[in-house]
């Protein structure tokens, strides 16, 4: 008698608005399921998901896939680019992780970056618990705090633990590691994170200076492109800090048609009406060189 039964099938993919109430997310992305704890206590908006976060992987995933791996680690390493190097991209505003980890699932290495107590109290571990599930062709994710509002000169990129925090920690014996990832970057990304006025300067410079960062030290010339995902919950702050990004930091500002973010969403196989993601942007910012 044959006992053996299939896998499980996985869950449909639900808007973040109808799992707040969930401790753990059990989070189907391409032919992966994540595994992501979260928290919605009110302390901070970053330890619980979004809907951001889930419309830019599933966007990245239909028009920004670099990398394609092979389904075998040999073949997957001939596919590297040329130099053997995995593309790199940086996350600003991690939360719980899922969009470090979709780009992980692609074959990217990622710096996952957030607040200290986003970092311990749900980045960390899901990262940790995530990764190590997916397949040998995926790229890796390190997870660092990051303050936006510590100025770009005061950024430690060989810190294992922290690019930029207030409180800076003693830097770790590793950190002389040449696994550490750093600039340049070929990919910026955040989402969720347009939604206090105090917060969009020091979100703006962060960007601006990691597109310097990356520029000063690649042979490529022009700056790594940024994805920011938002939810137009105020036009007004939204557009003042688009306008911002504009007239103060240099970058070209150019919005992503909506028809794309609704093919990538319809091939998901999401079956969301369009009034639970309508409101939803995804803009891409390119600093003039």
């Amino acid at each position: 008698m044959n006992t053996s039964t299939s896998p499980t099938p996985p869950p449909p993919l639900r808007p973040a608005h109808e799992t707040k109430h969930l401790s753990v997310l059990d989070y189907p992305f391409r032919a992966h399921r994540f595994h992501l704890a979260q928290l919605d206590n009110g302390v901070t908006n970053g330890t619980a998901l979004w809907l951001g976060a889930q419309c830019l992987s599933l966007y990245l995933a239909d028009n920004h896939l670099k990398h394609k791996p092979s389904s075998s680690p040999s073949a997957a390493s001939a596919a590297l680019p040329s130099g053997g190097k995995r593309p790199r991209a940086i996350e600003l505003g991690s939360g719980i992780g899922l969009s470090a980890l979709a780009l992980a699932s692609m074959g990217w290495d990622v710096i996952a970056t957030d607040l200290p107590d986003v970092v311990t109290t749900v980045l960390s571990g899901n990262i940790a618990r995530n990764l190590s599930q997916l397949p040998p062709h995926s790229g890796t994710v390190q997870v660092r705090v990051f303050d936006w509002t510590v100025p770009p000169d005061h950024w430690v990129w060989d810190d294992p633990c922290a690019i930029a925090s207030s409180q800076p920690q003693k830097l770790h014996l590793a950190a002389q590691q040449s696994s550490i990832l750093r600039p340049p970057f070929d990919l910026i990304i955040t989402s969720d994170t347009i939604y206090s006025t105090e917060l969009v300067m020091p979100l703006l410079r962060a960007l601006h200076g990691i597109c310097k960062a990356s520029l000063g030290l690649s042979s490529e010339v022009r700056c790594p492109p940024v994805y920011l995902c938002l939810e137009r919950r105020d036009p007004g702050l939204v557009d003042s800090a688009l306008s911002e990004a504009r007239d103060c930091w240099n970058f070209k500002v150019e919005r992503v048609p909506h028809k794309k973010l609704a093919k990538a969403i319809e091939k998901a196989g999401a079956q969301w009406d369009k009034d639970e993601w309508e409101d939803v942007e995804i803009w891409k910012l390119t600093l003039h060189s």
